[in-house]
């Protein structure tokens, strides 16, 4: 296992440089000059945008511009926000616990509830609960995920008042200890709900799907040969097997939702990495942009890295591989 695990980082490690590459080139290819925005898009004077540009460092060619940012890197300096005027990891870090909670919980749950619905319906292919089931799952996986969070904000929020509006803690309000839990928790209900609901169909269109292969598969009919109950075949064997594809599904999905999570935070105005990135898209803040970037990529080959270990030890004959 553990030169398994050896062989699958070192495939993450040119990864996750490759990706600085290209966002660095994507980013800088992007239209827009950033030195005219913070010198004053309509005021400003050429003289005056081209100090800013050498400022900051714009005025430099394209590799050294990259040979620069390298060199912050390798010593854990990823800049200085243009925009905000702070450390781009400070930035990060303490928008990071918000879209955490947000994202890992929201995933938790559409996991659970998608791979149960996915294999309670798998077994009762065919009937009414099977199509009433598929069908609102469908239904679901229409819908925008900011339009079912106005949907929310409107009905919950703004009609019934069960739940704040909008952010993350109540404005003005000094709580503390459990009250200050309680508060984030009643925040915390609606853009989860929202993100949620968006996730449980994927989960359970895999998970129905491999329920229902492995259901067909020779094993699962030579077990029935011999008498073995549906229940114990279900539980034991098949389920085993059909759990992987979600597994690796929740892995991927738990990377790239916090990007997916962007819209979902403005709407609901939750202060997360996702909220900052479009803010920074916004104002051309280059360091912000590519420190979020490179977070991001080290997010999801964390998260495939696990996925990978998970797989491998439902599944040990991907370790022989």
């Amino acid at each position: 296992m553990g030169r398994y695990i050896g062989r699958q980082i070192l495939t993450i490690i040119p990864t996750i440089l490759l990706s600085v590459v290209i966002n660095f080139m994507l980013l800088h290819a992007a239209p827009g000059d950033p030195a005219r925005i913070y010198a004053g898009r309509d005021t400003a004077t050429p003289e005056q945008v081209e100090a800013m540009r050498q400022s900051l460092g714009l005025d430099q060619s394209l590799p050294v511009q990259f040979v620069n940012y390298v060199e912050q890197l390798l010593r854990g300096n990823l800049g200085t926000s243009q925009a905000y005027r702070q450390p781009v990891l400070d930035l990060i870090l303490n928008r990071m616990p918000a879209t955490l909670l947000l994202t890992f919980t929201s995933a938790l749950i559409a996991f659970v509830v998608g791979v149960l619905l996915g294999a309670w319906t798998a077994r009762r292919a065919n009937t009414k609960t099977d199509v009433g089931v598929s069908f609102f799952n469908y239904a679901l996986f229409s819908i925008p995920s900011f339009w079912l969070g106005l949907i929310f904000i409107v009905i919950f929020a703004s009609k019934l008042g069960w739940f704040p509006t909008s952010g993350m803690r109540t404005a003005r309000a000094d709580y503390t200890g459990l009250d200050d839990w309680l508060d984030v928790g009643r925040h915390l209900v609606l853009p989860m709900l929202t993100l949620t609901l968006v996730q449980i169909p994927i989960f359970y269109r895999v998970t129905r799907a491999s329920v229902a292969e492995q259901q067909s598969e020779a094993y699962v009919q030579t077990f029935r040969a011999t008498g073995m109950s549906e229940d114990r075949i279900f539980r034991k064997y098949a389920l085993r097997n059909a759990i992987l594809p979600p597994v690796t599904v929740f892995g991927l999905n738990l990377g790239y939702v916090v990007t997916g999570a962007a819209l979902i935070e403005i709407v609901f105005a939750w202060p997360g990495i996702g909220r900052l990135a479009l803010d920074a898209v916004y104002k051309r803040d280059y360091p912000l942009l590519l420190g979020i970037y490179l977070i991001l990529a080290i997010a999801v080959s964390i998260c495939i890295l696990l996925t990978d270990v998970v797989y491998a030890w439902l599944d040990p004959r991907i370790r022989l591989r």
